[in-house]
């Protein structure tokens, strides 16, 4: 398979209301929140791992997809993998998405690369000025467990991150000799609609995690510019 072409898609992802991607408690103090959100270890800025847009967009694109087939058992839950011999009989949502490790017969590279998704720095020190947060960058949600048994109520807190935040996002599609662009192109725009309609991180169905993702440029290299004539690439930036 011969690589013709990378799509660089540059948007980004606003948090409509809290966003909650747990994290490590390690370390926590003692008052701390009971669930905290990713964050950055250098910077302690909270940040969308790429593998949660990922793996969220593409299971939203199986839940609506009729000929996927729910045909591996994993632990207690069915997941979706294709069962092929050669590259040609790969699904469009494996081809992009890309298949596991010991399913490789068909020698199918994903083509879908998902960056981890940064905060924007004006939102970084909007949050760090902020007299309003509960903690560095976010906000602390206290909820009310209901025991339905006993009637005992239990206090928990989340930590989210605040609505109104922005997240840089980039994407980079590998195009292959044997890809459709177009049809790569409309499934991964099917997956960000189908996104802003549901919901990113945990507690959705409580109110979290509704988001806005959008594209805001796309750009390309093809195979022409990365052979040149052998010399070292300039840096860029």
């Amino acid at each position: 398979m011969k690589l013709i072409k990378k799509i660089f898609i540059e948007g980004k992802i606003t948090a409509q209301t809290g966003l909650h991607i747990g994290g490590s408690d390690v370390g926590l103090s003692i008052g701390g929140a009971d669930s905290p959100v990713i964050r950055d270890p250098i910077t302690n800025v909270p940040y969308i791992p790429g593998s949660s847009i990922k793996g969220k967009i593409r299971s939203l694109l199986e839940k609506v997809d009729p000929t996927i087939q729910y045909n591996k058992l994993v632990g207690s839950a069915r997941i979706h993998q294709c069962q092929v011999e050669e590259e040609k009989d790969v699904c469009l949502i494996c081809r992009l998405f890309g298949l596991p490790a010991e399913e490789e017969k068909a020698n199918t590279p994903q083509r879908l690369i998902v960056r981890d998704a940064m905060m924007q720095p004006e939102w970084v020190d909007k949050l760090f000025k902020s007299k309003n947060t509960d903690m560095p960058y976010t906000e602390v949600k206290t909820e009310v467990v209901i025991d339905r048994v006993t009637s005992a109520a239990n206090l928990r807190q989340i930590e989210r991150v605040p609505a109104g935040a922005v997240f840089e996002l980039e994407m980079i599609l590998n195009i292959y000799d044997s890809d459709i662009q177009d049809d790569l192109m409309k499934l991964l725009e099917k997956g960000r609609r189908l996104l802003n309609d549901d919901y990113l991180g945990g507690s959705g169905t409580r109110g979290y995690g509704k988001v806005n993702m959008t594209f805001a440029e796309i750009k390309y290299k093809d195979e022409k510019i990365y052979q040149g004539d052998n010399q070292p690439l300039p840096l860029e930036g």
